[in-house]
Parts: C-alpha cells; sequence; structure tokens
C-alpha cells in the first residue's frame, strides 16, 4: 500500500513539474556543453567538441549557406542588398539652382557622380468594386446579351483575388475570419463572419481536385513524416466546442510539399485511409495506433522512429536520475552532433549514409550497450524506467535511419509543419461535414 502511494505521489510531482515547466520554463531541450562532459563521466567517455548544446529542432533546421560551419569559410557580414526582383522607383533629388553656385570661387559647380541609397516602401492594399456591364442585342426575333467573364463562386459579391486573400489569411497567416473582417472594416465595406466562412467552404469544394494532385503527390514520396494536433471544432449538436485532429503527411526531399488531413476522433482509421494506397517509409512517433501499419509485411510500411520524441522521455525524466539520464542525454548530443556536421557541408544520400556508419553507428551501439545496463538498475514504473524502456521498445525503429541517407534522424519537419495550426488554435474551425 505504501509503495503505491509512493509512486502515485511520484507521478503527481513528475506531472506538476512538466506543467510548471510547459507554462513558464525554457521549451526547449537544451543542455550547455560543461553539463554533457559532466555527465561523460559517467560513461568513462570523452565527448567530442561538436556535441554542443542538444536543442530539439537541431536536425532538421535550415542549411546554412554554403561555405558555413567547418566545411568553408564564414558568412559574409554587412546589409544584403534589397530584393531584387521588386520593381524599382528612382527618384533623383538635386540641389537648388542657387546651391549650385559656389560662393567662395565664384564657379558653377560641376556633376561628378552621386551617392544611391535603397528603402523599401509599403503600399496598402485596396478594395475596388469591379462592375460588369453584360450589353444586351435585339432584333426582330432574338435578344443576345454578352458573357461576363466565369466567377469561382457563382452569384458572389467575392472574385478569385478577394476569396484568395480571405483563404491564405485564415490557413497561412492564422487570421480568423472575425478578425478579417475587422480588417476590412477599415476599408469601409462590412462582411459578416457567416459571409466568408461560407467563402472558405465553398472554395474548399473547388480546390478537392487540387488537393487530390497533391496527395497523389506526397504519395509518391520514398518517406513520409506523420504527426497530428487537436483543433477546436464547433459543432452545432454541443454547447461547447469539441476536439478534432489536423494530421499533416510530409514529403521527401524529392516530393517538398505538405498536404493535411482532418479527421473528427484520433482513431486509427484515419491515417489507415489517408495511407492506405503507400508504400514505404513512415517516419512518426510511437502513437499505438501506428502498430498495425509495420506488423503486416503485406502492407509495404517500414517504420522510422523519432530520436526527439525519445530525447524528450529521457530529457522529463532527468531530475529523478541526474546521472543516468545525463548520459543517455549525451549520447544523443553526439548522434545530433553527426547530423549537424553533415548539414553544415551538405552530405546527403549515399555519403551520408557512409557518415552516419563511421561516425553514428559506434555511439548507437555503445548507447544501446548502457540503456541494457542500466534497464536492470531502474524500476519499471519509475519516471527513468519507463524512458529507458521506450527506447529500448521502439529500438528498431530509431536506429532505421542509419541504413539509408535519405532517412532523418527525427521528425521534426513534420512536427514544424504543426506549428501553424496551434499559432491559430484560439479560434475554432467549424467542419460542416462532421
Amino acid at each position: 500500500m505504501l509503495v503505491d502511494l509512493t509512486a502515485q505521489l511520484d507521478k503527481t510531482q513528475r506531472l506538476l513539474r512538466q506543467l510548471l515547466a510547459a507554462r513558464s520554463g525554457a521549451r526547449s531541450e537544451q543542455l550547455s556543453v560543461d553539463q554533457l562532459r559532466l555527465f561523460a563521466q559517467e560513461l568513462e567517455a570523452d565527448l567530442p567538441s561538436s556535441a554542443g548544446p542538444d536543442k530539439e529542432e537541431d536536425s532538421n533546421d535550415d542549411p546554412p549557406s554554403e561555405g558555413a560551419g567547418d566545411c568553408g569559410e564564414s558568412k559574409p557580414r554587412g546589409r544584403s542588398r534589397l530584393a531584387s526582383h521588386l520593381k524599382r522607383e528612382r527618384i533623383v533629388h538635386d540641389l537648388m539652382r542657387e546651391e549650385k553656385h559656389c560662393a567662395a570661387c565664384d564657379q558653377d559647380l560641376r556633376h561628378i557622380g552621386e551617392e544611391v541609397s535603397e528603402r523599401y516602401e509599403y503600399i496598402p492594399a485596396q478594395l475596388l468594386v469591379i462592375e460588369d456591364a453584360c450589353q444586351k442585342y435585339a432584333c426582330a426575333c432574338t435578344v443576345k446579351t454578352a458573357a461576363k467573364p466565369v466567377q469561382p463562386i457563382e452569384k458572389s459579391t467575392a472574385s478569385a483575388s478577394l476569396l484568395a486573400y480571405v483563404i491564405v489569411s485564415k490557413v497561412a497567416d492564422h487570421l480568423p475570419v472575425h478578425r478579417q473582417a475587422k480588417m476590412l472594416r477599415r476599408f469601409g465595406v462590412e462582411i459578416a463572419d457567416q459571409t466568408m466562412c461560407g467563402w472558405m467552404r465553398q472554395s474548399a469544394e473547388l480546390l478537392a481536385p487540387l488537393y487530390g494532385r497533391l496527395k497523389e503527390f506526397i504519395l509518391g514520396s520514398k518517406v513520409i513524416g506523420t504527426d497530428d494536433t487537436p483543433v477546436k471544432v464547433l459543432d452545432r449538436q454541443l454547447p461547447h466546442t469539441r476536439k478534432g485532429r489536423m494530421w499533416p503527411y510530409v514529403g521527401d526531399r524529392d516530393h517538398p510539399a505538405v498536404i493535411y488531413d482532418y479527421t473528427p476522433t484520433r482513431e486509427r482509421a484515419g491515417p489507415e485511409q489517408f495511407l492506405e494506397k503507400y508504400r514505404g517509409y513512415l517516419q512518426a512517433d510511437a502513437y499505438v495506433a501506428y502498430d498495425s501499419f509495420f506488423t503486416n509485411p503485406a502492407r509495404g510500411l517500414v517504420e522510422v522512429g523519432c530520436w526527439a520524441h525519445a530525447r524528450r522521455h529521457v530529457y522529463q525524466a532527468r531530475d529523478t536520475d541526474p546521472t543516468r539520464m545525463g548520459a543517455v542525454l549525451a549520447y544523443i548530443a553526439q548522434l545530433y552532433a553527426v547530423e549537424k556536421r553533415a548539414r553544415q557541408c551538405r552530405i546527403q544520400g549515399e555519403a551520408l549514409r557512409l557518415l552516419r556508419e563511421q561516425a553514428s553507428r559506434p555511439v548507437i551501439e555503445q548507447l544501446h550497450v548502457y540503456l541494457l545496463k542500466i534497464n536492470d538498475q531502474l524500476l519499471p514504473k519509475s519516471e527513468a524506467g519507463q524512458a529507458v524502456s521506450y527506447v529500448l521498445k521502439n529500438w528498431k525503429a530509431l536506429t532505421r535511419y542509419l541504413e539509408n541517407g535519405d532517412l532523418s534522424i527525427d521528425n521534426n519537419h513534420t512536427e514544424r509543419s504543426l506549428r501553424g495550426i496551434a499559432k491559430g488554435s484560439s479560434f475554432c474551425t467549424s467542419f460542416s461535414s462532421v
């Protein structure tokens, strides 16, 4: 009885620490080099100097410019020239007529050149009203009227440009329609929220063929990354919002695109239906709904694990067992140091696989031995024990990235595709079909 109460107390305290850290603490899983070297004493090994701060998003940041890092010269400093693709307007500033004469030598100044500087100028958007005047003609037996251009939504007051603005503002810029309505009022135009929601629905129906083509493009990838996030959904049958799920599917390097799929629940049926025709690598977290995808060889899906998720479990357990969990984090930092080096030197494909085989596999093997060693020393229900169990349980999927240079060490690039939805989660999305 006392053991159960102690375990429950530990669990409660752990959850409280995590909630407090999520609310006011640092969000990144970052450790200093000194901390990592201190943990390395447990390993009885030296960490390479490249295994610096271990950040959650370290593996898939945008690649540095040519010549960055250890593979060349540093990026030149100073202000770069303003965007060359923008239209330029030249304004000449000249001296007044009387200023072109020198009072000291009583001679006229001669032109010797000019000093040119650039600045950005913002031209505010504007709304226009387009009148379609269809001319009519008649004779004794018939009447003909000129046709006007076909509009995306017939008999609507919104043209294609306004519909594009509303869609991009809501989906890409995370502006809910009621906030867009306020912005339009500054033009002296009143458009109801309900009207813009109707535009969104009708536009989605029109764009369905493009969505299908994008899905077909994504499913042609060698490896697809996926994840999910909750979204608030308005339901007319409930007095409050309910949770739906948004699933991103991210293509590989040869299929650079992201497509999103909505499901009313987090059940397996959603991703199972979306990936029904896909055969290849699938990188995701260890969500149990995916397990059945990989157990059947005829299904043709190969699981790729995410070291960022594994590291998160270890990082959250470091307070309860700092020495051993810190040692595991030090090992993982070495793996990420290899990935950082590959990005800086722009190493991809088979060359990346060979680099990982040489530099990462020895670390992986040492980490596996260490995890098996401490696994017998930890209580299974302790936070550290659960973290080690998670890594060992998913070991095959976590180490699969070593087999192919087209695979990533983690799924952070997919998680980043959900940031926009998280930013826009303060407003609710209405799905009339659910």
